[in-house]
């Protein structure tokens, strides 16, 4: 199958009509990013926004515990040390089987993320659809935080983002991912592996931002924007 008549199978671009090329594939469709592909202003505008206190956790293993912690982060410093809310910058560094978390559902459904990476739910099936991104409260800065069904307790992506926690998603995990959807069945027949970036990189959550490599920009992030760092082990 052809680059093109593949990128035209996924529904976003067929609706739009036009090919990944057209429409832009974050972070490009080289195996590694370029410069002249990466979204630099939009990445230092993100990461760089006016903080006083910034934390990059890293995530690389597939637990959603990790999403406990982030939410933690942000509770603790906001209602513990009393850092306003706009005054936090947090980010979620994901590469590896933890970039499951930035495809959406569709990407789930169509690759078989959750078998791929072996992600199961409490019956012991394949988690199907990105579970992880949905909120599961409303957002209302005057609840409660003790109260375990609102926004404060909420671990899901949709809300941490909502909360001003900065997504990232990585272009060469991505990448190195579809090689290996291809290798072992995942794809549709006759796709090859850049075809199948393209698609994981045209269908992320909203709000992700591709970063070129994920262990490169954990540096880029404390050594140019003072973030401390954190990899909670489990």
């Amino acid at each position: 199958m052809k680059r093109s008549a593949f990128l035209l199978t996924s529904s976003a671009v067929a609706v739009a009509g036009a090919s990944a090329h057209t429409a832009g594939v974050p972070g490009g469709t080289q195996l590694v990013e370029r410069g002249a592909d990466f979204d630099e202003e939009g990445f230092r505008r993100s990461v760089g926004r006016a903080a006083r206190i910034r934390q990059v956790v890293e995530s690389v293993s597939f637990n959603p515990a990790t999403l406990n912690n982030v939410k933690n982060t942000l509770n603790g410093l906001h209602f513990g040390f009393g850092y306003p809310d706009d005054a936090i910058a947090v980010a979620l560094a994901n590469h590896g089987p933890s970039m499951a978390y930035v495809f959406d559902d569709a990407m789930w459904q169509k690759y078989r993320i959750g078998e791929f990476f072996k992600i199961t739910g409490a019956a012991g099936a394949a988690v199907a659809s990105n579970i992880y991104y949905p909120a599961k409260s409303t957002y209302d800065p005057t609840a409660s935080p003790d109260d375990e069904h609102g926004m404060y307790q909420d671990t899901s992506l949709e809300m941490l983002q909502r909360r001003g926690v900065i997504v990232l998603a990585c272009h060469t995990a991505t990448e190195e991912q579809a090689r290996k959807l291809v290798a072992n069945g995942f794809a549709p027949t006759g796709a090859a592996p850049a075809d199948v970036a393209d698609d994981l990189l045209m269908h992320l959550i909203p709000g992700a931002i591709v970063v070129p490599s994920m262990v490169a920009t954990i540096a880029v992030l404390q050594a140019t924007y003072a973030y401390t760092y954190l990899n909670v082990t489990f």
